[in-house]
């Protein structure tokens, strides 16, 4: 460790190029995995909310809410308690006087089932009427106020904003909570249609009749358009870092240990043993490894402060520690490169033999 300090104070420019390289991509690997958590979050905070294990779907649905069509004749026999839940989903339009559109998907409940219950209600109050809902806070965020008026779609009709939710997002969509009698009307339903879907906190809930069935909560949401395969674009990403930043640590070390090999055989000939300058190289790696993702992390904090809550970022401690172990492991494994060329060093070579 001294000799590791040693050299690095006495080349800062040299390392600290190093230290700079590591903190961008270090940087770029929490930006990258805090924007993919905060977008995976934005796909799932309803249904997380919902603390939903099993999901009643139309088979024919394509495992999905807002395609699937229940009807009473599905639902037959369908046991409903405490822990299950009506939902209707359907995406459309939001409309106000003086306020920018947005794109939402309403979703019609009913009033003496959970979801209802156990809405977060961070202003305002929950809906009572039929003419009456509550939506995510992102609509606050675009200048809507309570109660503003909205049309949805193309409907006449009027419906009152009474209440902002927490955590009223799907499939990165806000959502905006209603009557299912309101929810029938935008979807333009069969006479006797029941609703899209039944939602389940029951691990063991399981209802197949018909065209209904029931699906586990994981597979539902790795089903929601596009989730997958962003989540697999983002992993690949930040691998493909993981990677690179292994690289480029092996090839500085391997570089600044062949340009050293004559001073390592001058201390070798001088009685130093080998897993000295082997604990000092490697050492040095994790020297710069951390300095260049302190800095990063302190980067990171700072973006996050700064950036506005539009932004889908979710820096999670748990990106925190999983983005310095993996920096730190990529930095020791790459400083094991050059050690075989340290450990066959001829002392010799320091008295030109």
């Amino acid at each position: 460790m001294f000799l590791a300090f040693k050299e690095i104070r006495r080349e800062k420019m040299r390392y600290g190029l190093i230290i700079l390289v590591i903190f961008l991509i270090s940087y770029l690997i929490f930006m990258l995995s805090s924007l993919a958590l905060g977008l995976a979050d934005e796909n799932t905070q309803a249904i997380e909310s919902w603390k939903a294990q099993k999901v009643v779907l139309n088979k024919n649905s394509n495992i999905s809410m807002s395609q699937s069509v229940l009807t009473k004749t599905d639902l037959k026999n369908a046991k409903v308690g405490k822990k299950e839940a009506y939902v209707g989903l359907t995406p459309f339009v939001a409309k106000a006087k003086n306020r920018p559109s947005m794109s939402a998907q309403f979703l019609g409940i009913d009033k003496d089932q959970f979801i209802y219950k156990d809405q977060e209600v961070v202003s305002g109050r929950k809906a009572k009427k039929n003419n009456e809902v509550t939506v995510d806070q992102a609509f606050e965020q675009k200048g809507y106020k309570l109660g503003d008026k909205i049309s949805l779609n193309d409907s006449k009709k009027k419906y009152k904003i009474v209440g902002f939710l927490k955590n009223a997002k799907i499939n990165i969509s806000p959502i905006v909570y209603g009557s299912m009698a309101t929810w029938k009307k935008l979807k333009v339903t069969m006479p006797n249609v029941k609703t899209s879907a039944i939602i389940s906190q029951n691990s063991n809930y399981k209802f197949n009749h018909k065209n209904a069935k029931t699906y586990d909560i994981k597979t539902v949401i790795n089903k929601l358009p596009g989730y997958s395969a962003q989540n697999m674009t983002f992993e690949l990403m930040i691998g493909f870092l993981f990677v690179i930043s292994l690289i480029i640590v092996a090839v500085f070390l391997y570089i600044l240990t062949m340009q050293k090999l004559h001073n390592f055989a001058v201390m070798r000939a001088q009685g130093i043993p080998s897993k000295t300058l082997v604990n000092a190289t490697i050492s040095q790696s994790i020297i710069l490894m951390a300095s260049g993702v302190i800095i990063a992390l302190l980067a990171m904090w700072l973006t996050a402060v700064l950036l506005p809550a539009t932004v889908p970022m979710n820096f999670s401690p748990a990106i925190m520690v999983v983005g310095t172990v993996g920096m730190l492991l990529m930095g020791i494994i790459g400083s094991l490169i050059p050690v075989r060329s340290i450990l066959k060093v001829d002392p010799a070579q320091a008295i030109g033999a």
